[in-house]
């Protein structure tokens, strides 16, 4: 099954959005373009727009992620750094921003920079020559160099509806050539010959967000899944330079032993993993306005997937990838 080419806007000209899953960059998430009932005033899309920006790095000594959040009335971000021979953590950065103290933007697309500056940190996720990105940080015990790119698959770009919120899009890439390098108090690490990916998100989210989530990539191949307040809109597996759409997905998981295995399929018979955790970032938040529960457990997958019901599976062995277990109230 072939996805339809991403449009420009998310948004139709008839103030409509655009639900579906497409290969490609769409340029514009409008969303003060939509028309009723998906239509939302100045301050109720203030507070419900979330964009994030969200970069992984993998090779097989070291998996690394980096995000930045803006959840409207401010902008977080987060970094670590996992040491895979090991299971150390050797860098677990996080941030809020303080009015006064930051500078912080999301991209108002995938096509756009986003960055993240305070008086010790300085966060860059920029567009480079040739299809390629760059990620650029430096915050207390960890720095980052990297470039990674160009993507041999198309970005998937996913829209639909959200219950309690009004619409949501995100946009995910395959896994991606990566060079450079990450620096902690241990030591220096190359990143040349692993692989990369990232997951620009944008949309008009409820005030309490849940989800499950899962991806691992390879330059040969790479799934995204989730469950949650998005249900099955983003499922997708990345094979042969193709983006397949996959079915609702199930997570069977100990919620009180996020490091025990983990079992993840799809409800259409095209993936069947079970997810092995090397550790974990976990972070947990209690603010007056705001809260938040989140562990993000690393690890391998193994199992199988294949582009349709019908078709032969691949094996899947020792793919590197994370899961995660979210829950927001933003």
């Amino acid at each position: 099954m072939s996805l339809p080419n991403a449009p420009q806007s998310v948004v139709g000209a008839d103030g409509l959005p655009l639900f579906g899953r497409y290969a490609g960059q769409a340029e514009r998430f409008d969303w003060p373009a939509l028309a009723k009932p998906y239509a939302r005033n100045r301050l109720w899309r203030r507070l419900h727009h979330k964009k994030w920006h969200y970069v992984s790095l993998v090779t097989e000594q070291l998996m690394c992620a980096v995000a930045i959040v803006d959840v409207g009335w401010t902008t977080t971000c987060f970094a670590y750094a996992f040491d895979r021979n090991d299971g150390d953590i050797m860098a677990n950065y996080s941030q809020d921003g303080l009015p006064g103290r930051f500078s912080a933007g999301v991209a108002d697309s995938v096509g756009g920079d986003s960055w993240f500056r305070t008086r010790d940190t300085r966060i860059a996720i920029e567009h480079a020559p040739g299809g390629c990105y760059r990620l650029e940080l430096r915050c207390p015990h960890m720095e980052i160099d990297a470039e990674f790119g160009p993507a041999a698959a198309p970005l998937l770009l996913a829209t639909g509806p959200v219950k309690g919120g009004a619409v949501h899009a995100t946009q995910k890439s395959s896994g991606l050539p990566l060079t450079g390098e990450v620096r902690t108090w241990r030591d220096e690490y190359r990143l040349d010959g692993g692989v990369a990916s990232f997951d620009y998100s944008n949309g008009l989210l409820a005030r309490e967000t849940a989800w499950r989530w899962a991806s691992g990539h390879n330059l040969e191949l790479g799934f995204n899944l989730q469950a949650g307040y998005f249900g099955a809109c983003e499922n997708a597996l990345w094979l042969d330079g193709q983006i397949v759409p996959l079915g609702p997905a199930h997570f069977i998981y100990d919620q009180h032993d996020p490091l025990a295995r983990w079992h993840i399929f799809t409800e259409d018979d095209q993936l069947d993993l079970v997810f092995t955790p090397e550790g974990a970032r976990r972070q947990d938040r209690n603010l007056l306005v705001a809260a938040s529960r989140y562990v993000q457990p690393v690890g391998t997958f193994n199992g199988w997937v294949r582009a349709a019901p019908d078709a032969p599976q691949r094996i899947v062995s020792q793919l590197a990838g994370v899961t995660e277990d979210h829950f927001s109230r933003w």
